[in-house]
């Protein structure tokens, strides 16, 4: 088992209207860029930014246009989903690289993105660009019955988003792609579609006979890949569960599953961070409270890996 401690809630200065609690109660991806920690949230308009060296509140900058229903159901139906996000390296435009936010894709409308350049010590330094990514995401629905994108990083000179599955079609896969080709289609208004050269499914095994889905992933050096998985209790890519257990594992750069530890505590964590000291692997992640009266947590843990 795998202990994680609690390092702070969520907490914002301000938050993205006058109804809504002074913190992040969703938060679905992570990336910690020097002393920031960036954080999407699936039932958000923005970004969080937080400090790592210090406490204090965080804030939210505006990813879209516009303003979510208060209502849970509505709010969940017309939400963009965002439940990815990573750094791209250095491409046209962006000289110090950029975050991505994605969708899900699960829906209609949950085909939207955001480009966040950042500065060379990954401080957000450049205007905001929405992205339609149906180029990217469109194509996927041909592979899976149930399309739901929860991951997404950069190895080399490939990009690759992590498909969650669930009860009813455990569909686990890492979806491979040329990173030139993204990047083209990111940066083009009007890019065709982009398909992948690769899918691979993966099997995380069962907790209480509720399989174990990915949430999150992030690169490490080599071209493995740390991912967080929950087992949620839930038969579609919509609807929510009660979640039986979680755990973080390790796959390699050809898609092996290495190893899978579970945590000590069944946290929904949604996203994670990772940086590999020696033979110890250092790790941040963020919960989904699944509930707006529930602050996100940010938690740390580590776990020794074998290293080549």
């Amino acid at each position: 088992m795998v202990s994680l401690t609690p390092i702070r809630e969520l907490n914002i200065t301000a938050a993205s209207n006058s109804n809504r609690p002074l913190h992040i109660s969703a938060a679905s991806g992570l990336v910690r860029a020097g002393s920031h920690i960036y954080v999407v949230a699936d039932d958000e308009l923005h970004l969080g930014v937080f400090s790592m060296t210090a406490h204090e509140p965080g804030h939210l900058i505006r990813l879209f246009d516009g303003a979510l229903p208060e209502s849970k159901a509505e709010r969940k139906r017309q939400k963009p989903d965002l439940e990815a996000l990573t750094l791209l390296p250095t491409f046209q435009g962006f000289p110090h690289g950029a975050l991505l936010a994605l969708g899900s894709g699960s829906r209609p409308n949950r085909f939207a993105g955001a480009l966040l350049g950042v500065g060379p010590q990954g401080k957000i330094c450049r205007s905001i660009r929405e992205l339609d990514l149906s180029p990217i995401l469109d194509p996927l629905h041909d592979a899976f019955a149930e399309l739901n994108i929860e991951g997404a990083l950069v190895v080399g000179d490939e990009f690759r988003l992590f498909q969650r599955g669930n009860k009813r079609q455990v569909d686990n896969a890492i979806i491979r792609y040329s990173l030139p080709q993204i990047l083209v289609a990111l940066h083009s208004p009007h890019a065709e579609a982009v398909k992948p050269f690769a899918i691979q499914r993966i099997d995380l095994g069962i907790i209480d006979d509720v399989p174990l889905c990915f949430t999150d992933a992030t690169a490490l050096p080599g071209g493995s890949m740390v991912f967080s998985a929950v087992a949620e209790d839930t038969d579609d890519a919509y609807h929510d569960g009660a979640c039986v257990g979680a755990g973080i594992g390790i796959i390699d750069n050809n898609g092996h599953l290495l190893s899978f530890q579970q945590f000590d505590r069944p946290y929904k964590v949604e996203g994670i961070s990772a940086c590999l000291d020696g033979n110890r692997l250092d790790i941040l992640l963020v919960t989904d409270a699944d509930d707006p009266a529930i602050p996100s947590m940010l938690l740390s843990g580590s776990i020794e890996v074998k290293t080549s």
